[in-house]
Protein backbone atom coordinates (compact mmCIF):
# COMPACT_ATOMS: atom_id res chain seq x y z
CA UNK A 1 0.00 0.00 0.00
CA UNK A 2 1.19 3.51 -1.24
CA UNK A 3 2.13 5.62 1.81
CA UNK A 4 0.43 8.87 2.75
CA UNK A 5 2.32 11.78 1.99
CA UNK A 6 2.85 14.45 4.59
CA UNK A 7 4.13 18.21 3.54
CA UNK A 8 6.46 20.06 6.63
CA UNK A 9 7.87 23.18 6.81
CA UNK A 10 10.36 24.46 9.69
CA UNK A 11 8.85 27.89 8.70
CA UNK A 12 5.90 28.82 10.68
CA UNK A 13 4.56 32.33 8.43
CA UNK A 14 1.07 32.73 6.47
CA UNK A 15 3.44 32.50 3.86
CA UNK A 16 4.25 29.18 4.60
CA UNK A 17 0.95 27.72 5.72
CA UNK A 18 -0.40 29.11 2.28
CA UNK A 19 2.55 27.45 0.52
CA UNK A 20 1.98 24.18 2.15
CA UNK A 21 -1.78 24.15 1.50
CA UNK A 22 -1.25 24.44 -2.04
CA UNK A 23 1.77 21.79 -2.22
CA UNK A 24 -1.24 19.25 -1.34
CA UNK A 25 -2.56 20.03 -4.97
CA UNK A 26 -5.94 19.51 -3.95
CA UNK A 27 -8.42 22.44 -4.36
CA UNK A 28 -11.10 22.83 -1.69
CA UNK A 29 -14.17 23.61 -3.83
CA UNK A 30 -17.97 25.27 -3.08
CA UNK A 31 -18.39 26.65 0.67
CA UNK A 32 -15.36 26.52 2.64
CA UNK A 33 -15.22 25.96 6.40
CA UNK A 34 -11.99 26.50 7.94
CA UNK A 35 -12.27 24.73 11.32
CA UNK A 36 -9.94 25.79 14.00
CA UNK A 37 -10.02 26.37 17.95
CA UNK A 38 -10.87 30.04 18.88
CA UNK A 39 -9.21 29.71 22.41
CA UNK A 40 -10.87 29.82 25.94
CA UNK A 41 -10.39 33.32 26.75
CA UNK A 42 -7.59 33.56 29.06
CA UNK A 43 -5.42 31.30 27.17
CA UNK A 44 -3.01 32.34 24.48
CA UNK A 45 -1.70 29.64 22.68
CA UNK A 46 -4.46 29.32 20.29
CA UNK A 47 -4.07 29.61 16.22
CA UNK A 48 -3.61 33.70 15.60
CA UNK A 49 -5.50 35.76 13.17
CA UNK A 50 -2.48 36.89 11.67
CA UNK A 51 -1.08 33.86 11.27
CA UNK A 52 -3.93 31.90 9.68
CA UNK A 53 -5.20 35.51 7.74
CA UNK A 54 -3.94 34.88 4.33
CA UNK A 55 -5.03 31.11 4.02
CA UNK A 56 -8.54 31.72 5.07
CA UNK A 57 -9.02 34.85 2.66
CA UNK A 58 -7.38 32.71 -0.18
CA UNK A 59 -9.85 30.16 0.41
CA UNK A 60 -12.66 32.63 0.88
CA UNK A 61 -13.98 31.00 3.98
CA UNK A 62 -15.87 30.91 6.77
CA UNK A 63 -13.99 30.29 10.41
CA UNK A 64 -16.23 27.67 11.79
CA UNK A 65 -16.79 26.34 16.02
CA UNK A 66 -18.79 24.53 17.94
CA UNK A 67 -19.56 25.52 21.64
CA UNK A 68 -17.85 23.64 24.27
CA UNK A 69 -18.77 21.00 26.73
CA UNK A 70 -17.63 22.48 29.79
CA UNK A 71 -18.42 25.85 31.82
CA UNK A 72 -16.91 28.45 30.28
CA UNK A 73 -17.66 31.47 27.93
CA UNK A 74 -17.49 29.43 25.09
CA UNK A 75 -20.38 27.44 26.16
CA UNK A 76 -22.79 29.59 25.42
CA UNK A 77 -23.48 31.11 22.01
CA UNK A 78 -23.03 34.58 22.36
CA UNK A 79 -20.29 34.46 24.80
CA UNK A 80 -18.51 32.29 22.61
CA UNK A 81 -18.59 34.83 19.60
CA UNK A 82 -17.50 37.80 22.17
CA UNK A 83 -14.08 35.50 22.84
CA UNK A 84 -14.29 35.14 19.52
CA UNK A 85 -14.29 39.01 18.68
CA UNK A 86 -11.72 39.84 21.21
CA UNK A 87 -9.59 37.21 19.61
CA UNK A 88 -9.66 39.22 16.61
CA UNK A 89 -10.93 36.38 14.14
CA UNK A 90 -14.17 38.43 13.00
CA UNK A 91 -11.36 41.20 11.83
CA UNK A 92 -10.00 38.20 9.20
CA UNK A 93 -13.59 36.57 7.91
CA UNK A 94 -16.85 35.53 9.20
CA UNK A 95 -16.83 33.57 12.30
CA UNK A 96 -19.65 30.62 12.19
CA UNK A 97 -20.59 29.01 15.70
CA UNK A 98 -22.18 26.13 14.08
CA UNK A 99 -23.94 24.93 16.96
CA UNK A 100 -26.06 28.26 17.60
CA UNK A 101 -29.66 27.78 16.61
CA UNK A 102 -29.10 23.76 16.60
CA UNK A 103 -27.85 20.08 15.85
CA UNK A 104 -27.87 17.47 13.57
CA UNK A 105 -26.62 13.86 13.66
CA UNK A 106 -24.59 11.92 11.19
CA UNK A 107 -24.56 8.08 11.36
CA UNK A 108 -20.95 6.83 13.04
CA UNK A 109 -21.62 3.86 12.96
CA UNK A 110 -18.77 2.83 15.72
CA UNK A 111 -17.85 0.16 18.64
CA UNK A 112 -18.52 3.12 20.69
CA UNK A 113 -20.91 5.86 19.13
CA UNK A 114 -23.87 5.06 16.74
CA UNK A 115 -24.15 8.86 15.52
CA UNK A 116 -21.87 12.15 15.95
CA UNK A 117 -24.16 15.07 16.97
CA UNK A 118 -22.39 18.19 14.94
CA UNK A 119 -23.30 21.95 14.58
CA UNK A 120 -26.77 22.50 12.39
CA UNK A 121 -24.79 24.55 9.92
CA UNK A 122 -22.46 21.79 9.06
CA UNK A 123 -24.72 21.53 6.40
CA UNK A 124 -24.00 24.83 4.49
CA UNK A 125 -20.56 23.49 3.59
CA UNK A 126 -19.15 22.00 0.77
CA UNK A 127 -15.47 21.36 2.33
CA UNK A 128 -13.58 21.90 5.08
CA UNK A 129 -10.14 22.68 6.05
CA UNK A 130 -9.16 21.42 9.20
CA UNK A 131 -6.55 23.56 10.39
CA UNK A 132 -5.28 22.68 14.10
CA UNK A 133 -2.93 23.60 16.71
CA UNK A 134 -1.15 20.39 17.93
CA UNK A 135 -0.40 20.49 21.52
CA UNK A 136 -1.41 18.37 24.73
CA UNK A 137 -4.42 17.81 26.03
CA UNK A 138 -5.71 17.02 29.90
CA UNK A 139 -8.07 14.51 28.37
CA UNK A 140 -6.94 12.96 25.62
CA UNK A 141 -3.02 13.18 25.68
CA UNK A 142 -2.41 15.32 22.46
CA UNK A 143 -4.72 17.22 20.23
CA UNK A 144 -4.49 17.75 16.54
CA UNK A 145 -6.34 17.19 13.19
CA UNK A 146 -8.02 14.22 14.75
CA UNK A 147 -9.52 15.63 17.84
CA UNK A 148 -10.55 18.83 15.87
CA UNK A 149 -12.89 17.01 13.55
CA UNK A 150 -14.00 15.15 16.31
CA UNK A 151 -14.94 16.96 19.65
CA UNK A 152 -14.02 20.20 17.64
CA UNK A 153 -16.75 19.73 15.46
CA UNK A 154 -19.34 18.28 17.46
CA UNK A 155 -22.32 20.37 19.18
CA UNK A 156 -22.36 20.63 23.28
CA UNK A 157 -24.65 17.73 23.15
CA UNK A 158 -22.47 15.87 20.42
CA UNK A 159 -19.21 16.87 22.83
CA UNK A 160 -20.88 15.09 25.62
CA UNK A 161 -21.48 12.25 23.81
CA UNK A 162 -18.00 11.61 22.42
CA UNK A 163 -16.32 12.22 25.58
CA UNK A 164 -18.97 9.46 27.43
CA UNK A 165 -18.04 7.06 24.69
CA UNK A 166 -22.09 7.12 23.67
CA UNK A 167 -23.56 7.23 27.54
CA UNK A 168 -25.25 10.82 27.46
CA UNK A 169 -25.75 13.48 25.41
CA UNK A 170 -26.27 15.99 28.01
CA UNK A 171 -23.17 17.94 29.30
CA UNK A 172 -24.49 18.39 33.11
CA UNK A 173 -23.88 15.10 33.37
CA UNK A 174 -20.41 14.39 31.31
CA UNK A 175 -18.30 13.90 34.67
CA UNK A 176 -20.65 11.54 35.74
CA UNK A 177 -19.97 9.23 33.17
CA UNK A 178 -16.02 9.09 32.14
CA UNK A 179 -15.78 5.84 30.22
CA UNK A 180 -12.26 3.49 30.28
CA UNK A 181 -9.98 5.74 28.76
CA UNK A 182 -8.89 3.75 25.22
CA UNK A 183 -13.15 4.19 24.99
CA UNK A 184 -12.53 7.87 25.12
CA UNK A 185 -10.07 7.72 22.40
CA UNK A 186 -12.01 5.53 19.96
CA UNK A 187 -15.13 7.55 20.39
CA UNK A 188 -12.62 10.30 19.21
CA UNK A 189 -11.62 8.21 16.03
CA UNK A 190 -15.18 7.52 15.59
CA UNK A 191 -16.40 10.72 15.46
CA UNK A 192 -14.02 11.91 13.28
CA UNK A 193 -14.67 9.47 10.64
CA UNK A 194 -18.18 10.27 10.82
CA UNK A 195 -17.67 13.73 10.22
CA UNK A 196 -14.99 12.07 7.20
CA UNK A 197 -17.74 9.96 5.94
CA UNK A 198 -20.60 13.12 5.93
CA UNK A 199 -17.84 15.08 4.14
CA UNK A 200 -17.44 12.91 1.26
CA UNK A 201 -13.93 13.25 1.68
CA UNK A 202 -13.46 16.57 0.92
CA UNK A 203 -11.65 17.89 3.89
CA UNK A 204 -7.78 18.79 3.92
CA UNK A 205 -6.05 18.84 7.15
CA UNK A 206 -3.26 21.18 8.80
CA UNK A 207 -1.32 20.85 11.76
CA UNK A 208 0.19 23.70 13.05
CA UNK A 209 3.36 22.84 15.51
CA UNK A 210 4.03 25.72 17.75
CA UNK A 211 3.10 26.91 21.35
CA UNK A 212 3.83 23.26 22.29
CA UNK A 213 2.15 23.27 25.89
CA UNK A 214 0.61 20.06 26.93
CA UNK A 215 -2.51 22.26 28.12
CA UNK A 216 -5.16 22.27 25.53
CA UNK A 217 -6.26 26.06 24.13
CA UNK A 218 -9.77 25.01 25.51
CA UNK A 219 -7.62 25.66 29.01
CA UNK A 220 -8.08 28.97 29.92
CA UNK A 221 -5.02 28.88 32.05
CA UNK A 222 -2.90 26.67 29.93
CA UNK A 223 0.85 25.51 31.21
CA UNK A 224 3.52 27.55 29.18
CA UNK A 225 4.71 26.16 25.89
CA UNK A 226 7.51 23.55 26.88
CA UNK A 227 9.04 22.79 23.56
CA UNK A 228 10.61 25.02 20.65
CA UNK A 229 8.15 25.21 17.85
CA UNK A 230 8.52 22.53 15.25
CA UNK A 231 6.91 23.21 12.29
CA UNK A 232 3.60 23.04 10.18
CA UNK A 233 2.85 19.49 8.47
CA UNK A 234 0.07 19.31 6.30
CA UNK A 235 -1.84 15.96 4.62
CA UNK A 236 -5.03 14.48 2.87
CA UNK A 237 -4.79 11.99 5.56
CA UNK A 238 -6.00 12.66 9.30
CA UNK A 239 -4.16 9.79 10.67
CA UNK A 240 -0.87 10.41 8.73
CA UNK A 241 -0.33 13.84 9.38
CA UNK A 242 -1.00 13.35 13.47
CA UNK A 243 1.10 10.27 13.59
CA UNK A 244 4.04 12.60 12.24
CA UNK A 245 3.58 15.30 14.73
CA UNK A 246 3.75 12.45 17.13
CA UNK A 247 7.33 11.17 15.73
CA UNK A 248 8.48 14.44 15.13
CA UNK A 249 8.23 15.14 19.24
CA UNK A 250 9.30 11.06 20.02
CA UNK A 251 12.35 12.08 17.86
CA UNK A 252 13.73 15.48 18.86
CA UNK A 253 16.31 16.65 20.74
CA UNK A 254 14.18 19.33 22.46
CA UNK A 255 14.45 19.62 26.16
CA UNK A 256 11.29 19.51 26.75
CA UNK A 257 10.20 16.23 24.64
CA UNK A 258 10.50 14.05 28.13
CA UNK A 259 7.26 16.70 29.64
CA UNK A 260 5.35 16.34 26.52
CA UNK A 261 5.43 12.59 26.11
CA UNK A 262 4.68 12.17 29.83
CA UNK A 263 1.63 14.11 29.12
CA UNK A 264 0.83 11.97 26.39
CA UNK A 265 1.73 8.86 27.69
CA UNK A 266 -0.05 9.45 30.84
CA UNK A 267 -3.96 9.23 29.33
CA UNK A 268 -2.40 6.66 26.46
CA UNK A 269 -3.08 9.28 24.06
CA UNK A 270 -0.95 7.31 20.71
CA UNK A 271 -3.93 4.32 20.95
CA UNK A 272 -5.88 6.74 19.11
CA UNK A 273 -4.04 6.61 15.74
CA UNK A 274 -3.83 3.09 15.52
CA UNK A 275 -7.58 2.53 16.27
CA UNK A 276 -8.21 5.21 13.91
CA UNK A 277 -6.34 3.15 10.94
CA UNK A 278 -7.81 0.38 12.01
CA UNK A 279 -11.56 2.00 10.99
CA UNK A 280 -10.43 3.23 8.08
CA UNK A 281 -9.89 6.82 8.65
CA UNK A 282 -6.15 7.47 7.33
CA UNK A 283 -2.99 5.57 7.74
CA UNK A 284 -0.14 5.35 10.21
CA UNK A 285 2.23 5.05 7.78
CA UNK A 286 3.36 7.87 5.88
CA UNK A 287 6.55 9.61 3.35
CA UNK A 288 7.71 13.08 5.26
CA UNK A 289 7.84 15.15 2.58
CA UNK A 290 10.09 18.61 3.54
CA UNK A 291 9.30 21.66 1.27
Amino acid sequence: MEKSKVYFTKEISPESLVKIYEALGVELKGKVGVKISTGEPGGHNYLKPELIKDLVQKLNANIIECCTAYEGRRMDPKEHMKAVEEHGFTKIANVDIMDAEGEFEIPANGKHLDVDIVGENLKNYDSILNLAHFKGHAMGGFGGVIKNQSIGIASTAGKAYIHTAGVTRKASELWDHLPKQDDFLESMAEAAKAVADYMNGNILYIDVMNNLSVDCDCDSNPEAPCMKDIGILASTDPVAVDQACIDLIWNSNDEGREHFKARVERQNGRHILPYAEEIGLGSTQYELVSL
